[in-house]
C-alpha cells in the first residue's frame, strides 16, 4: 500500500547561511552606517535590533530576501512585536516553526477525508502525517490538493513509498 510523510520542515543550515549573508550586507550598505543594527541567530530565535522601526522594517526585507532566495520558506516565521530597547533603539524577535501542530495535523487530516477520495486514509505521528492509498494516482492527487491550500506553515511531502 502506496505511502508518503506530510512534514514542516526547516533547514537550519540555510538559515544560518541567510543571516550570515544579511549580517555582512548589513555591515557594508550605507543606509545601515551608525544604526547599530544586528542580526543574531540563537537557536530557534532570530533576533533583530536597530536604531529606528523604519531600519528594522528595512533589516527585516533584507533577511526575508536572503531566507527567500536560499529557499526557506516566509511561512515558517513567525514575528513577534517590535519592543523598545535602551537609548531610544527598537528590537523584534522571530521564532522559526518547525514541525506540524495538533492543530495544523487535525485540520490536515480533515482536508484529505473531505476531498472524498476511496481509499485515502490518514493518521498524525508526532509532528507529521502519514497519508496511506490504495493508488498512487490518488495519493498524487491529495499532494496536489494540499499544495493548493494555504494552512500557513510549509508543507513538504517526504517518504514516498509503494
Amino acid at each position: 500500500m502506496p505511502t508518503f510523510d506530510v512534514v514542516s520542515e526547516v533547514d537550519m543550515q540555510e538559515v544560518r547561511n541567510a543571516v550570515d549573508q544579511a549580517s555582512r550586507e548589513v555591515g557594508t550598505r550605507f543606509d545601515f552606517k551608525d544604526t547599530g543594527s544586528s542580526i543574531e541567530l540563537a537557536g530557534q530565535e532570530l533576533s533583530l535590533r536597530s536604531a529606528t522601526e523604519d531600519r528594522l522594517k528595512a533589516l527585516q526585507q533584507v533577511l526575508e530576501e536572503k531566507l527567500v532566495r536560499r529557499q526557506v520558506s516566509l511561512k515558517a516565521l513567525e514575528r513577534g512585536k517590535v519592543e523598545e530597547a535602551a537609548k531610544g533603539a527598537v528590537r523584534q524577535t522571530i521564532v522559526i516553526k518547525a514541525g506540524i501542530s495538533a492543530d495544523h495535523a487535525r485540520h490536515l487530516n480533515r482536508l484529505i477525508k473531505d476531498l472524498g477520495m476511496k481509499g485515502i486514509s490518514s493518521q498524525t505521528q508526532g509532528d507529521q502525517v502519514r497519508v496511506s492509498g490504495k493508488k498512487r494516482d490518488d495519493l498524487q492527487g491529495v499532494i496536489a490538493a494540499l499544495k493548493k491550500e494555504d494552512l500557513g506553515i510549509p508543507l513538504q511531502f517526504t517518504n514516498f513509498r509503494e
